[in-house]
């Protein structure tokens, strides 16, 4: 994948497709023909779900097919229909966050438009667009359960440069609410140093969340989900979980620390959260 196009190009079909009466066809091995590139996009071999496709002059995301990963192989594994995905154009002669030279792991690309659109059904949470698609600080750390965390990461943020927040949220039928903010910062050593080495432990959060009265490191995330160049911690809140149950998840990319928290009376679906992350974090590679 060449960073440094300005063309933006859609993403394939993020959409479970119907189920086919006959297994599909073994991928034809991958050209830089764009023909061959949306079939690529497509391809059902487990280690291909989710990842990021693309030819020297074009992004792309891949289907999510059904295959034998863990909590992804059924009929009705309760995925989200969600839209086509096209990364937003970059500035012209801008590379990418993680193209050669670009050391800072600077996202060139509008922000606002990287955060993951709703999926169909789902009922668009208007506060989280804050004032012309910037959220204030506050509203972010509305999201923490104790006010001195608060008020820490309130500082933190001040203290390591915060540029600006990009967020959305939705509800959907099912009542699972997804919220999804984006923090930019100055650089990727930024985020990585001082941002996530805080927030995040490898078997708890710092920060415990609103509504969440444990959270444990969740070992289940699907390993063949991983997206290259996005470090990612998930957790989920264990039984006894109380009126709701909470997942969360962290992502560094560059530039860009994300937070994903999902929240459901009487628990949160494995597979639609573990959806949501990797296509944020795809959008965000």
């Amino acid at each position: 994948m060449n960073d440094q196009t300005t063309e933006s190009e859609q993403l394939t079909d993020l959409a479970p497709p119907a189920q086919p009466t006959q297994p599909p066809e073994a991928p034809a091995p991958a050209s830089r023909d764009r023909r061959v590139l949306r079939a690529v996009g497509r391809w059902t071999a487990a280690v291909a779900v989710f990842a990021a496709v693309g030819t020297a002059t074009a992004y792309g995301i891949a289907g999510m097919e059904r295959t034998d990963v863990p909590g992804l192989a059924t009929e009705s594994d309760g995925r989200w229909a969600y839209p086509e995905l096209t990364r937003p154009p970059l500035p012209s002669g801008s590379p990418g966050p993680f193209a050669d030279g670009n050391t800072a792991g600077a996202h060139h690309a509008d922000l606002r438009a990287l955060v993951l659109p709703a999926p169909a059904g789902a009922r668009e949470d208007k506060a989280l667009r804050g004032s012309n698609g910037w959220l204030a600080t506050k509203d972010y750390l509305a999201e923490y359960a104790v006010e001195e965390d608060r008020e820490a990461l309130r500082q933190k943020l001040v203290d390591t440069g915060l540029r600006h927040i990009a967020a959305r949220g939705w509800t959907t039928p099912d009542g699972t609410r997804t919220r999804v903010y984006l923090l930019q910062f100055g650089t990727a050593q930024m985020v990585e140093s001082e941002i996530a080495s805080d927030a995040v432990a490898f078997t708890t959060p710092t920060y415990p969340l609103r509504g969440a009265h444990d959270a444990a490191y969740d070992e289940e995330f699907p390993e063949p989900a991983a997206v290259a160049g996005i470090e990612r911690t998930a957790y989920f809140e264990p039984k006894p979980y109380g009126a709701q149950q909470v997942r969360q998840a962290y992502l560094s990319a560059g530039d860009v620390y994300a937070v994903i928290v999902q929240s459901r009376e009487g628990g949160v679906p494995a597979v639609p959260f573990q959806q949501t992350v990797v296509l944020q974090s795809q959008l965000l590679g």
